[in-house]
């Protein structure tokens, strides 16, 4: 059976099958993913509400691609207090915000409680509001720096008010690359278990790839199979994020910077490979708002959503610093083709804009 076939029969695909996917010309491609996506979703492009906070860059890790943290290139170290993030946390809220997407730096400085407390903070006031918080990585960091086991962890954020946890710091799993990209940080083992185990609480979580800097396209496949095979064994996926590496204000060389060609390839494939998880997001911030748009022709279901602010993909280069407007980001949606969906953070529809 040709490649072509399995995928219209929706047979899953090996290794090196999916690795060939990459050898089909975009268009082709891209029609193979529409198809898939346009049975799940139709012209449904799914975003939220959204507000993101970056309560502190200063981190015990040092990770080359990072240009947000202050221990290298940026001197200009900050962490906010509980009072801080509470404030930002209100005025988003007040803004029509559903969930507060909260994601530090490894801060050695100010112990588990620092980050509890501020979720706590948050739930006591606005007990409805969703806190997507935590990543693999930060988990990893409080298990490693205060002596708790991951279950310890994973318990006190969900005693604390963390509804569900973002996908950073998957990075690439494969170990040779991590090694030299984020050598200390979580490793690719632990970061699965680590959502296992929050999926195996009944909770939900995104997953991301880091591409376009010197991983290889086996190395994208593999990351993607990793990401296939826990997703079959607890489901707790509800969205795969290709994030497109940003190349500015760190200290990563000799890169090998995708092409839109490349990027889009990339969304197509995983729509195509990743049959178990239901929504793959083209997340704008990294990938700029035209290209995210144009994904959703080649795969891709979400957007991410308003975003407010945003601290660590700009501090690299991205232009997403100060977020889109509401209006603005349904009109985009609407001119490319698409019906604009309000979701919340497990994908419930909260809204449908004809």
């Amino acid at each position: 059976m040709s490649l072509v076939k399995k995928i219209k029969s929706r047979e899953r695909l090996t290794q090196k099958e999916a690795e060939a996917l990459y050898d089909i010309d975009l268009f082709t491609l891209g029609e193979l993913a529409d198809e898939i996506r346009q049975d799940k979703f139709g012209k449904k492009s799914y975003f939220n509400i959204n507000r993101h906070i970056n309560p502190t860059n200063v981190c015990a890790d040092i990770c080359k691609f990072c240009a947000y943290s202050a221990s290298r290139k940026n001197p200009n170290q900050y962490t906010m207090s509980h009072e801080q993030i509470l404030e930002i946390a209100t005025n988003a809220i007040e803004k029509g915000a559903k969930e507060l997407h909260i994601v530090s730096a490894h801060n050695p400085n100010d112990g588990v409680e620092w980050y509890m407390g501020a979720f706590r903070k948050i739930k006591e006031k606005f007990p409805d509001i969703h806190i997507k918080s935590m990543t693999g990585a930060e988990v990893d960091f409080l298990h490693r720096q205060y002596g708790l086991s991951y279950d310890e962890v994973l318990d006190l954020m969900i005693e604390s008010g963390v509804d569900s946890m973002p996908g950073g710091g998957a990075e690439i799993f494969d170990e040779e690359v991590r090694e030299y990209l984020c050598k200390g940080k979580v490793t690719s083992s632990q970061w699965l278990e680590i959502h296992e185990k929050w999926h195996n609480r009944g909770k939900e979580s995104n997953a991301t790839m880091l591409f376009g800097h010197i991983e290889s396209r086996a190395n994208r496949i593999d990351h993607m199979i990793r990401l296939r095979d826990l997703q079959d064994k607890t489901g707790g996926f509800n969205a795969f994020i290709p994030l497109v590496y940003q190349k500015e204000n760190n200290f990563l060389k000799n890169c090998n910077f995708p092409s839109g060609q490349e990027i889009l390839k990339t969304y197509a494939i995983s729509r195509i490979v990743l049959d178990n998880i239901p929504n793959i997001k083209a997340y704008w911030a990294t990938s700029t708002i035209n290209l995210a748009l144009i994904a959703q022709e080649f795969g891709a279901n979400d957007l991410d959503g308003t975003i407010q602010k945003e601290a660590i993909q700009s501090a690299a280069g991205a232009k997403s610093a100060n977020g889109i407007e509401l209006d603005e980001f349904i009109s985009l949606i609407k001119s490319s083709g698409f019906t604009p969906v309000e979701r919340d953070s497990l994908y419930n529809e909260l809204r449908v804009y004809e």
